[in-house]
C-alpha cells in the first residue's frame, strides 16, 4: 500500500518500490466543488475546473533546464512526457499525468518539481479532493501519495519534487501555495521550495 504523505515529508522512492526505479508517473487529480444551495444549483453554477499539471526540472545548481506543461506536453530531450490537459477535472482516477523516464533523464538533471495551477484564475477555494501520487511504472504500484486538504484564494500549488541523490530518487511532499496562471510564473517558487 502506498505511502500518504504530509507536507514537507520525503520519502526514497526505491526504498518503497523495493527495487531500483527505471520510470516513473506522477499523477494529478481533482474534482470541481459542487455548487450547493437552490439558486446555485438553478443558476447551473460552472463545475468545470482546469488545472493543469507541470513539471519544472532544474540542474544541481538549481538552474532551471526546462518547463513540461500543457504548451510543451515534452522535454526537449525527451525523457518527460505530459499527458495533455484535462479543461474539467470530471471523472474519476488521474486528471493529467507526468510521465518521466529515469533511465533517459539527463545526469545534469537534480530536481524534477510538479506544480498545479489554474490558467484561468479559479481558486482553490473551487477545488476538492486534489491529490498527487507517484507510481512505479514498470509495475503500476503506487509508491507515494499526497492529498492537497488546503483551500484557499491562491491560483497554484508547488506540489512536489523528485530529487536525485547517491541512494536513487527522493520524493518530498510540499504544498506551497501561492498565485500563478502558468508553470512560468511557479518556476522562482519552485527553486525556492526544493533549496529549502
Amino acid at each position: 500500500m502506498a505511502l500518504t504523505l504530509s507536507k514537507n515529508q520525503s520519502i526514497s522512492l526505491e526504498k518503497t518500490a523495493g527495487t531500483g526505479l527505471t520510470s516513473v508517473s506522477l499523477g494529478l487529480g481533482w474534482d470541481p466543488v459542487k455548487p450547493t444551495g437552490f439558486f446555485s444549483k438553478l443558476l447551473g453554477g460552472n463545475e468545470s475546473i482546469d488545472l493543469d499539471a507541470s513539471c519544472i526540472v532544474l540542474d544541481a545548481g538549481l538552474n532551471p533546464v526546462d518547463v513540461v506543461w500543457f504548451r510543451q506536453l515534452q522535454s526537449r530531450d525527451g525523457s518527460i512526457n505530459h499527458s495533455g490537459d484535462n479543461l474539467t477535472g470530471e471523472g474519476d482516477g488521474d486528471d493529467e499525468t507526468i510521465y518521466v523516464d529515469l533511465q533517459r533523464l539527463p545526469a545534469t538533471v537534480q530536481y524534477l518539481v510538479f506544480t498545479v495551477n489554474s490558467f484561468r484564475g479559479q481558486t482553490f477555494e473551487q477545488v476538492q479532493n486534489a491529490y498527487c501520487r507517484v507510481l512505479d511504472q514498470s509495475t503500476r504500484k503506487e509508491l507515494a501519495r499526497f492529498n492537497l486538504a488546503e483551500k484557499g484564494g491562491h491560483t497554484g500549488v508547488v506540489m512536489a519534487s523528485l530529487s536525485r541523490d547517491s541512494g536513487g530518487w527522493q520524493f518530498k511532499a510540499i504544498g506551497q501555495s501561492t498565485n500563478g496562471r502558468t508553470a512560468e510564473e511557479l518556476v522562482d517558487l519552485a527553486i525556492r521550495a526544493v533549496r529549502g
